[in-house]
């Protein structure tokens, strides 16, 4: 087996581990004496829902509403009946998502007790599931979502920020609702904490107004007047917190994370496994700037080749979690995946035997429709022979550029699932 379609493979194994299609359907629960209303938000949200569809009692009563972004859908209307699907934009949010979640809170306060609210959540659900409060317009919410973004800021702190500019996020559409909670989670975020994922709707929230102002300080975020007067009123206590643990709301509400990237990564390193190749995990809570955490891991490659240390060729190095991009560039082409490879080709300079692939398990990697990209020893001399100039695309935020031309893009569509991003360096 080549190293390009061992690469590919493990990326594919890594995705296939967070199947909704394969996870959701043990961790579903009882059907109630009452109605079930399935919600949800997040880019496996299309997939959870039909997983419930397909495996829900035929005479329980079922319906309800997930929101997923634009083309993560299904092109065929009938792939779910039971269960509308969605779709709006992400990373930032747009008047679709807001008119969805408007209905999905009128939904679940109509619940009662004899009911069931199934939360469908994976990562994404932030930006989808957006209904600002009152003196907070769609068009404010763009434009914090922007800054936070442009700024480099990560996304729990994104969330942070996002609970409190929020009616249903950080624990408050648990707060409208009468009915038992289950809520699956396919987790997104380092640590795997629910209250990060999609801005945790149906759990506690420990965040505060003060922690919210303290982000926008730190990433030195020009927000609009009435954002950063929302989040003043509400550190001064004239604004009503998010629910905290212990709240009396979260007593009948229960969630399971069911998928992660850490299991993501397990079934990527038994493909090298098998293939006589050592997998060493790096962890699944790799964070910081893309390009330097490029730069970290060719370092250890580096260990590796020169010293055997602390593992011996052939090894493959595996990582997961989320990088960031600060933009220097607003033009700039790709996502972090493809920016963290193109920093680790540089730092590797075409050494013999190195391969790298790193991909975002959604299937989209930021600005462009690839999943990310592979790069081998001999694209790297190919893209060097004619004249690539790689350093100057890292620069220019162009990363996409890079890989389009060497040919190393890689292209699978939506996955309809979440586990944020996943990266191998295979040291032949």
């Amino acid at each position: 087996m080549g190293p390009e379609h061992l690469l590919k493979q493990s990326f594919a194994a890594a995705v296939a581990a967070a199947d909704p299609w394969v996870i959701v359907p043990p961790h579903l629960p009882p059907a109630p004496r009452g109605r079930t209303l399935a919600i949800g938000a997040g880019k496996a949200a299309a997939s959870m829902a039909r997983a419930v569809e397909r495996h829900w009692p035929a005479r329980a009563p079922l319906s309800g509403m997930v929101i997923t972004r634009y083309a993560h859908g299904y092109p065929d209307e009938a792939a779910l009946e039971r269960i509308r699907v969605v779709e709006a934009g992400h990373p930032v949010p747009d008047e679709s998502g807001e008119s969805a979640a408007r209905e999905i809170a009128d939904q679940v306060s109509a619940l009662g007790p004899d009911d069931l609210l199934l939360a469908l959540v994976s990562g994404g659900g932030s930006s989808l599931l957006a209904l600002p409060v009152e003196g907070i317009s769609m068009a404010d919410l763009k434009a914090t979502t922007r800054e936070l973004l442009a700024c480099g800021a990560p996304i729990q702190d994104m969330n942070v920020v996002r609970k409190h500019l929020s009616l249903i996020q950080g624990g408050k559409l648990a707060a409208m609702c009468r009915a038992p909670i289950v809520s699956l989670v396919i987790s997104d975020v380092t640590g795997d904490a629910p209250t990060h994922i999609a801005s945790g709707p149906t759990v506690p929230d420990p965040s505060t107004y003060q922690d919210a102002l303290d982000i926008l300080a730190r990433f030195e975020c020009n927000v609009p007047a009435a954002v950063a007067a929302h989040l003043q009123a509400g550190a001064a206590g004239r604004i009503a917190e998010t629910p905290k643990p212990g709240s009396p709301v979260f007593a009948n509400a229960r969630t399971e994370v069911i998928a992660t990237a850490h299991k993501s990564l397990e079934a990527a390193a038994a493909v090298f496994r098998e293939a006589g190749i050592t997998p060493m995990l790096l962890g699944d809570t790799v964070t910081g700037e893309a390009r330097e955490v490029a730069r970290a891991h060719a370092a250890i490659a580096r260990e590796i080749i020169g010293y055997g240390q602390p593992a011996r060729r052939p090894v493959a190095l595996i990582s997961g979690g989320e990088c960031t991009v600060t933009l220097k560039n607003p033009n700039g082409r790709g996502g972090r995946c493809s920016e963290y490879l193109l920093s680790l080709a540089i730092e590797m300079a075409g050494a013999a035997g190195v391969y790298g692939l790193a991909a975002d398990t959604d299937g989209i990697d930021g600005s462009e429709p690839n999943a990310g990209a592979w790069v081998s020893p001999e694209m790297w001399g190919a893209a060097w022979a004619r004249g690539v100039r790689a350093d100057k695309l890292l620069a220019a935020n162009d990363a996409f550029g890079f890989f389009e031309t060497a040919g190393g893009l890689i292209h699978t569509g939506p996955t309809r699932t979440n586990v944020n991003d996943y990266r191998v360096i295979l040291l032949a």
